[in-house]
């Protein structure tokens, strides 16, 4: 139970993984910027590519 609340790693991220990718993509669908993630330029950009990958294989919104 311990590993489900503990936050994970965003460059292990996966496109398939919708789930992780909902915490940074708000109810509209737009990715949320580094302001609110807090996330590194580095981590940032590779949720973005994945977040997009993800839409276009049609597995989110």
């Amino acid at each position: 139970m311990a590993e489900e609340t503990k936050k994970k790693n965003p460059m292990e991220i996966g496109f398939t993984e919708t789930e992780a990718l909902n915490r940074y993509v708000t109810e509209t669908g737009k990715i949320l910027p580094r302001k609110f993630t807090g996330l590194s330029s580095k981590e940032q950009r590779h949720i973005k590519k994945t977040v997009k990958h993800s839409r276009n294989m049609l597995l989110m919104k």
